[in-house]
This record gives structure tokens, C-alpha cells and sequence, in this order.
């Protein structure tokens, strides 16, 4: 606040040096930086108004944004606001879309003729169906398999793309003449949302189980825009939500009977929680059980109904 008692708009020049500037995804994908609101300056001034004058002698703008996140204090990140321009292909966007936690203008194909690129997938890009998780991938195909693949692609792309232009001409509606377009195609849009907001969509979209495509976007944005805006809550974010692991209470009783040196009261609790069920020798897929096994595993706990056998 200057002498005259105006409030002057809060800036960080990191930020400033990267608005308008596009930060390539995919093979012809982007985000850019349209404009933002706030800084961590601003969570730091919303969390003290709602605590009062006199907490600022006791805690550091880093300490407090910490405190904030780690005890899940979400109003003052809604201080902060960011807008992007974003181009990405149409079957990304539909899971980008599901974040219903922000203002979204996107690029009409009914008013203008539909974006004149699609999202191409290398010959060594093709992933393969995981087994265990039907909405994900693992692996990659063989590149000799992907090769023709690829072919493939590229020759439905040109093909939709010539008839889409030959109904164009032919004087066939733009709502109309799009139907057919693949879902590689891609879209822009306009998208505004809130730091706190944000943060919930990189940790989704950041996670190793997202796929692929998105995850691009979103490492973008985390790593490249995220951290120059507010590089204290994002030090926070990655420390005590992105990074960190969460426990359930049976994983707690668990833990404490494996940390007590008790692996066979640790197997018995597992057992009685449901998580293990046999096929004979062998362990039934159980989705929760595999989740503490890698908690574990991060934890470098020895897992006792692994051993032998029980592989």
C-alpha cells in the first residue's frame, strides 16, 4: 500500500517474463500463460486477516503456507488465480474437462472451421492395455507393431480431414461437417481457475497413474508456471500432498505390527481386513492390498505374506 492508501497489484517478475510465451506439449499442443491474480504473498495476507494482526510476529510467510497445506486450510490458495491458453488434442480435454472447478472458453467448431492439426502418436508411443487396471496402460508395443500403427493414424487423419473439407465446400453446416473429425484433432480454450483448485488437478493429473497425455499438460504447468508463480506453495504441495503418502487406519494398525517386529500379527490383521484371499497358494488381486504393499515398499517395510510361496 503506497502513502495515498491505494493498493498496489501484486506482480512476480518470474512470472511476468513468461506471459504469452507457449510452452510446447505433445507434438503440437501448448499452454501459455494468459494472466494471473495473486502470488504467495496474497495466501500469506488472506490467512492472516482471517487469524488476526498478531500472528504475523509469530510465523513466516514460508511456515504459514506450509501450515496451511499441511493441515488442508484451502480458502487463502483461493486468493490466487491463473489463465492459461491451452491447445490440446479433443480426448485429453474431455478428462481436463471433468474439473468442473474452473471458467472455460473453449474454441467452436460450429462458428469456425475446426483446428487443422491432431496429436501423432511415434511408432514407439503405442502403450499397451494393463492387465490390472482397465483404465490404464503399461508397456509399449513392439516398435515394428507401432511402425504400422502409426501408418495407420497418420492415413484416418488425412482421410477425415479431406472429407471434413469436402462437406465444407460442398456448403454442409460447420456443426455438421465436424462429426466425423477423430478425437486427436485438437481444441483451445481459455481456462481460469483458482490456486487451491489447481493444486487438486495436479495432483490427479501429475500422478504417475494419469495418463500419459494429460500428465504432459500438467507437468507443464506445475513445473514451468506453478513454481515461478507461487514457488513456496509449490514447495508445499510437493512435500505434503504430491509427495507425500497418506494412511488408512488399518494401515496404521498394520505398520505398527510390523515396526513392533510382529510380521505375523501384522499378516493376521491384513487377513481379517479382507485384504488377503488365496487361490490356492497364490494371492487373489485385491486393489487396496496393492496399494499398501507399495506404501510399504516406500517405507522399506519387509511385506510377510509376500514371502516364499505367497509370491
Amino acid at each position: 500500500m503506497d502513502s495515498s492508501g491505494k493498493i498496489e497489484r501484486l506482480s512476480v517478475p518470474a512470472l511476468d517474463e513468461i506471459l504469452g510465451e507457449p510452452f510446447k506439449v505433445l507434438n503440437d499442443g501448448f499452454i501459455r500463460l494468459i494472466d494471473y491474480m495473486g502470488s504467495d504473498e496474497s495466501i500469506v495476507q488472506a490467512a492472516r486477516v482471517s487469524y488476526g494482526k498478531g500472528t504475523k510476529k509469530v510465523h513466516q510467510d514460508r511456515g504459514l503456507i506450509r501450515y496451511l497445506m499441511r493441515h488442508r486450510h484451502t480458502t487463502p490458495f483461493e486468493m490466487c488465480e491463473i489463465k492459461l491458453h491451452v491447445r490440446v488434442p479433443m480426448d485429453c480435454w474431455r478428462q481436463w474437462i471433468r474439473h468442473r472447478t474452473a471458467s472455460v472458453n473453449e474454441y467452436s467448431t460450429r462458428y469456425s472451421e475446426a483446428i487443422d492439426s491432431a496429436q501423432l502418436t511415434g511408432d514407439d508411443q503405442w502403450r499397451e492395455q494393463s492387465r490390472g487396471n482397465r483404465q490404464g496402460s503399461t508397456g509399449f508395443l513392439a516398435r515394428e507393431v507401432g511402425s504400422e500403427l502409426s501408418e495407420g493414424e497418420s492415413s484416418l487423419i488425412q482421410d477425415s480431414r479431406r472429407l471434413y473439407r469436402e462437406r465444407l465446400e460442398a456448403g454442409v453446416a460447420r456443426e455438421q461437417a465436424r462429426k466425423d473429425l477423430p478425437l486427436s484433432t485438437y481444441t483451445e480454450a481459455y481456462w481460469k481457475i483458482d490456486l487451491h483448485n489447481l493444486l487438486h488437478f495436479l495432483a490427479l493429473r501429475m500422478d504417475p497413474h494419469a495418463q500419459w497425455e494429460i500428465r504432459s499438460y500438467a507437468t507443464v504447468i506445475g513445473e514451468q508456471i506453478l513454481s515461478r508463480w507461487c514457488p513456496i506453495t509449490w514447495e508445499a504441495f510437493q512435500d505434503y500432498r504430491f509427495h507425500a503418502t497418506a494412511l488408512s487406519r488399518r494401515e496404521q494398525h498394520i505398520i505398527r505390527m510390523l515396526a513392533a517386529g510382529r510380521p505375523d500379527e501384522a499378516e493376521e490383521l491384513a487377513t481379517r481386513f479382507g485384504l488377503l484371499k488365496y487361490d490356492g497358494p497364490r494371492l487373489k488381486p485385491n486393489r487396496e492390498r496393492k496399494e499398501l504393499e507399495a506404501k510399504l515398499q516406500s517405507l522399506n517395510f519387509k511385506i510377510p505374506w509376500l514371502d516364499g510361496q505367497k509370491k
